[in-house]
């Protein structure tokens, strides 16, 4: 690949609307994506979305990460389309191991009618009294013992539908009390107790997981008040060494307060890659896309020592494309399938309530 085509690996954008405007046809072509994310306001049909998802892959000219949020309950994009996917919290309430396996082939089907075929669940965050108001029903238990029986009985659902997952969002909320959409949450926990807690469930799941999310959260007993999101230290030294993790690393939305309070778009891009990550979150304005890919062109066009990252990272990228997703677009879920689909949700729902 040329550089240009290795920096577009590394980004994973968002686009508008329910269908490709002139303009994000141009930069898709320019750019050449490793992965498109859909929210709600890219989703009406599942024709629709399946459509949006071919043209973007086309124009990319390669397999894509085709990927959405599908965590149940307040993190739930299908919930107008299909039905409401109960959260995490309420399934794992009911303390049945074949509901929370059910919760995630559900939501891989929901996934998979549409054309997805990565979504970014399960949440690996702990239930922490200080985070309550900001995480509510995405999180399941104060006890990483129980965050990891659910969380591994919910990749189990994942692989048997064969749709990707991605753990989030390292190294834990838990102990947030700020929303890292709008702000940088400072999280007081010490090295012992984010090892012994908070990363627990990181580190049981880290084999199993093809993808993991870095959050926007700093960490300032243990290191300095950086984002963990553009830590070297939480990155390459916690994820990759420390803990031996070998999936992708994608970093949460770049586009949040909690990273573009403390630094431009284009210093975001490049510390992220060069802490670590293999894939950065773009998740809306197209004028971030195209800032975040020049700035890290122009950093590897700069410095050779970059351009191995970006080298690098672009390799993990294309090797787990050709290993982990299918060439081919599967087809778009009939009207009939998306009834029968809304109506094994709709049991779901009934039976955990």
């Amino acid at each position: 690949m040329k550089l240009r085509e290795q920096v577009g690996q590394l980004i994973v954008a968002g686009v508008e609307g329910v269908e490709l405007s002139a303009m994000e046809r141009a930069w898709l072509r320019l750019i050449r994506p490793g992965g498109i994310i859909l929210f709600r306001r890219n989703i009406e049909q599942a024709t629709q979305v399946a459509e949006l998802l071919r043209e973007a892959t086309q124009i990319a000219g390669a397999p894509l990460f085709r990927c959405v949020d599908l965590e149940g309950g307040l993190v739930d994009r299908l919930r107008d389309l299909i039905a409401p996917m109960p959260s995490a919290a309420a399934v794992f309430a009911t303390g049945k191991k074949a509901n929370f396996v059910r919760h995630a082939r559900l939501i891989a089907r929901q996934a998979k009618a549409l054309g997805f075929n990565t979504t970014f669940a399960p949440v690996l965050d702990l239930a922490l009294p200080a985070s309550a108001a900001v995480m509510k029903s995405r999180v399941v238990s104060a006890s990483p013992a129980d965050v990891i029986a659910y969380a591994g009985a919910f990749v189990d659902g994942l692989d048997a539908e064969e749709i990707l997952g991605c753990g989030k969002h390292f190294p834990g909320l838990g102990g947030g009390t700020l929303d890292s959409h709008h702000s940088t949450p400072r999280i007081e926990r010490t090295w012992k107790q984010l090892w012994a807690e908070d990363l627990e469930p990181f580190r049981a799941l880290a084999p199993r997981l093809p993808l993991m999310m870095v959050s926007h959260a700093a960490y300032p007993e243990v290191k300095d008040a950086a984002p963990a999101s553009v830590s070297r230290f939480w990155i390459s030294t916690v994820l990759k060494k420390r803990i031996g993790y070998q999936g992708l690393i994608i970093s949460d939305d770049m586009e949040m307060g909690g990273i573009l309070t403390q630094m431009p778009m284009e210093d975001a891009a490049v510390k992220a890659v060069l802490a670590g990550t293999d894939l950065i979150e773009i998740c809306r304005d197209p004028s971030l896309v195209l800032r975040a890919y020049e700035a890290l062109l122009t950093e590897a066009e700069r410095s050779p020592a970059f351009r191995r990252r970006i080298e690098s990272s672009c390799g993990r990228v294309v090797e787990a494309k050709n290993r982990l997703l299918d060439a081919a677009m599967p087809r778009p879920a009939t009207a009939a399938q998306i009834g029968k689909l809304r109506e094994a949700v709709k049991k779901f729902s009934g039976d955990v309530q």
